[in-house]
């Protein structure tokens, strides 16, 4: 018995040294800081196969490549990804550690419920490790998920104010490119980062700056960012004037900005009717409990 309980005291306190060291890590070396961009441009690349950042893609890190031949993750998921600048490993090497985690919960807490005399049988925690194993597997997936919409609707917010600036630059006299760089340096943010970004990349490599941005809608997944990239192609190819086109696409996205504002605030609305309903159910109960006990007991 002593033996058990200096086993399960090993373990609580190397699970909370691996707690504390996850989340208070050592700072990095100058070597490895000095290398940072080389490793970020690494981490930029959804397809990358160098090491995972972070305990759980370290821990999850073996499991990856049968992952990969399970044929995961899914196409959604990859755009997604892409969206994010989230390495392919990164999310599998997490998956594996969060389904291995959920596996091991039930039957840790089932030996230690077993310490102190609480038995579960076997049933309790092989089912309980079966839930909590696909929950723990599906978590990222829902988190980039989570993340991957965030990211469009603020990257569709700073769209809407670039399209602006554009249109601002068109008119006074600026061409299309100029116009272009010039409404990229103006604002700031993750998007505008990207926007400029784009723009640079297209400049050092001599392409047309409407075929980088329509690559960037594309894995983004903003269909606006490609529209933009066709109209204003169509002006550098064509020589067709798009100020007018670029507003009308300004003020449509933000009346869509607007109705989808407004859908999210209605939705809160409705969301708070539930706790509302329940508040008040309990209310009654609390005050009607007393006089139905009362008539009951005299009956």
């Amino acid at each position: 018995m002593t033996g058990i309980v200096l086993l399960a005291g090993l373990g609580t306190g190397l699970g909370l040294w691996l707690i504390v060291v996850g989340w208070f890590p050592r700072r990095p070396r100058l070597d490895r800081a000095l290398d940072a961009p080389y490793g970020l441009a690494r981490a930029a690349d959804p397809n990358t196969e160098g090491q995972p950042a972070g305990w759980t893609g370290r821990w999850g890190r073996p499991a990856v490549r049968w992952l990969r031949r399970a044929g995961l993750p899914l196409a959604s998921t990859r755009r997604d990804l892409a969206a994010v600048d989230k390495p392919v490993d990164v999310h599998l090497a997490e998956q594996a550690t969060a389904a291995v985690c959920g596996l091991l919960l039930p039957p840790s807490a089932c030996a230690l419920l077993a310490l102190v005399g609480a038995g579960t049988g076997l049933t309790v925690p092989a089912a309980a490790s079966l839930i909590f194993g696909v929950v723990g597997f599906l978590a990222p997936e829902l988190s980039v998920r989570s993340e991957a919409a965030k990211h469009r609707a603020a990257f569709r917010d700073a769209l809407s104010s670039f399209l602006d600036l554009v249109v601002i630059s068109l008119a006074s006299g600026s061409g299309v490119d100029q116009a272009l760089d010039d409404a990229a340096k103006v604002g700031s943010g993750p998007a505008y980062t990207e926007l400029r970004y784009a723009l640079t990349e297209a400049r050092l490599a001599r392409v047309a700056p409407w075929d980088i941005l329509a690559a960037l809608g594309r894995r983004v997944g903003v269909a606006e960012l490609q529209q933009l990239a066709a109209t204003v192609g169509l002006a550098g190819t064509e020589g067709a004037k798009v100020r007018t086109s670029l507003r009308a696409r300004a003020i449509a996205l933000r009346a869509r900005q607007l109705t989808d504002a407004e859908g999210e605030a209605n939705a809160a609305t409705e969301r708070m009717a539930l706790p509302i309903v329940a508040l008040f159910a309990g209310f009654l109960i609390f005050l009607g409990y007393p006089a139905v006990a009362a008539v009951l007991s005299g009956l």
